[in-house]
C-alpha cells in the first residue's frame, strides 16, 4: 500500500530517484519493472507492471468504436512506457510524458495505494486549489458516512 506524499527532483537525464521507502517493495512486487502514463488530469501515473496490467486489459477489451473509449484508450495505454528501476532505484520518465505532464525538474509523488500520481508542483496547486474550492463537496456520493 503506497501513501504519502514526495517531493523529488529529476536528475539531468530525466530520471526520477524512487524514494527508498518504496524501493524494496517495488522490487519485490514486481523485480522493478514499472509502468509510467498519462492521466486525463495532466499528470502521471507509476504502477508496479503486475498492477498496470490488468487495468491494461480492461481498457483493451473495450469497444475501439466508441470515441470516448478511444480517446481513453489512446491517453493511457497509448502513453504508457515500461521502465525499469535501475540499481541506484531511478526511473527514466521520457521527455513525451515530461512534455504531457509540464514536470520539469520538481516533481510532487503521492502514494495512492497500487501506483503513485507524480505532478509538476504548479499543476498538483492547481489540483490542490480544486479540492479546496469542493470543499465538503469533494465527499462523492456513497461516502458521506466514512469518518476521517
Amino acid at each position: 500500500m503506497f501513501q504519502g506524499p514526495s517531493e523529488i527532483s529529476l536528475d539531468s537525464k530525466g530520471r526520477l530517484a524512487i524514494p527508498t521507502r518504496y524501493r524494496e517493495i517495488l522490487r519485490a512486487q514486481s523485480e522493478g519493472q514499472l509502468v509510467i502514463t498519462a492521466h486525463p488530469h495532466r499528470c502521471l501515473l507509476l504502477y508496479p507492471r503486475p498492477a498496470w496490467e490488468p487495468i491494461r486489459d480492461a481498457i483493451m477489451k473495450t469497444s475501439g468504436l466508441d470515441r470516448q473509449t478511444t480517446l481513453l484508450q489512446g491517453l493511457l495505454v497509448g502513453h504508457a512506457d515500461d521502465v525499469e528501476m535501475d540499481s541506484a532505484g531511478r526511473v527514466l520518465v521520457s521527455p513525451a510524458l515530461r512534455r504531457f505532464s509540464r514536470i520539469e525538474r520538481e516533481v510532487m509523488m503521492f502514494g495512492q495505494g497500487s501506483h503513485f500520481k507524480l505532478w509538476a508542483p504548479t499543476a498538483w496547486e492547481e489540483q490542490f486549489a480544486e479540492i479546496e474550492r469542493l470543499g465538503a463537496g469533494l465527499v462523492p456520493a456513497g461516502l458521506e458516512s466514512l469518518s476521517f
